[in-house]
């Protein structure tokens, strides 16, 4: 596998020499300097020309300069049914090559946006029209929540295990399991990088999907969240929205508390008897 270096080079030779190519930025977790370094990060690389039409489509000469192609995307071609350099300022290849380094490159045809904060670094700027623009620092840390926006999590999250609840109770496993695994969890996440930020005085980035959870999280509450992941069986599935309920309960009222908002305990004790009916079977038996 190329090094970080030797990758760089090759990404900011290749634009230097190119007179095609004016800017050239990397953004993505390599542009943020507080996630750690590991050989699987992208290399999310942004180029700026005049005319994208020499790079539409040109897989060969991203071989060409980039190596053998174990697997590509092109995300333009598959989102736009009649994508063309017509009607596209952009072109987006993504790119995992034979030494395992991945490549997401996007070139661009549109101006840099100079209002723009989330982390980048210039690795070229032939016209000197990227000096004087900073991006935010900060911009993935996580972000205190307001009064609303913490009412409409936890009643989000509330709400929807009605329908996990259901069907489980159908023996809907399938349907249970997608509606637990990406509404539900979606709130248990919000709720989970909230805790993360009072904890850590909202100084840092919890990353994608959960994915800095290990790291910031006490390991007791890492465990439990883990137990979140239900096994494709209505018991197990019960056992894992019930603990889970703990969990986000628990986690909810210190939010709360450290954050002087308002929680509804009613909302949860609304949900939690519902759903205990539902799993012994009571509305059922009143049938």
């Amino acid at each position: 596998m190329r090094s970080e270096i030797q990758m760089l080079n090759r990404i900011i030779g290749l634009a230097c020499a190119d007179t095609r190519i004016n800017e050239a930025v990397i953004t993505g977790s390599k542009a943020d300097r507080s996630i750690p370094k590991d050989i699987y990060q992208d290399y999310d690389i942004e180029f700026y020309v005049d005319d994208i039409r020499p790079f539409w489509n040109n897989v060969s000469w991203l071989e060409n300069n980039f190596g053998r192609i174990l697997l590509l995307q092109t995300p333009v071609l598959m989102d736009f049914e009649n994508a063309s350099p017509d009607n596209c300022q952009k072109f987006v290849y993504l790119a995992i090559f034979e030494d395992g380094n991945r490549v997401d490159l996007t070139i661009t045809s549109a101006p840099f946006d100079k209002n723009r904060v989330e982390p980048f670094i210039v690795l070229v700027d032939k016209q000197r029209r990227l000096t004087d623009i900073a991006p935010d620092e900060f911009y993935y840390n996580v972000k205190p929540p307001k009064q609303k926006e913490f009412s409409d999590c936890c009643n989000e999250f509330w709400w929807c295990l009605n329908n996990v609840a259901k069907g489980i109770a159908r023996d809907e496993l399938p349907y249970a399991m997608q509606m637990f695994n990406t509404v539900v969890r979606k709130q248990l996440d919000r709720m989970v990088s909230w805790y993360i930020g009072t904890i850590t005085d909202f100084s840092v980035s919890t990353g994608k999907m959960g994915r800095y959870f290990k790291k910031y999280l006490p390991e007791s509450i890492y465990n439990k969240y883990l137990r979140s992941y239900a096994a494709p069986k209505s018991d197990k599935m019960w056992s894992a929205v019930i603990d889970t309920c703990k969990l986000f309960s628990d986690l909810a009222r210190i939010v709360a508390q450290d954050m002087c908002l308002e929680y509804n305990e009613q909302e949860e004790s609304g949900s939690r008897l519902y759903m205990m009916n539902v799993k012994d079977g009571l509305y059922a038996r009143s049938l």
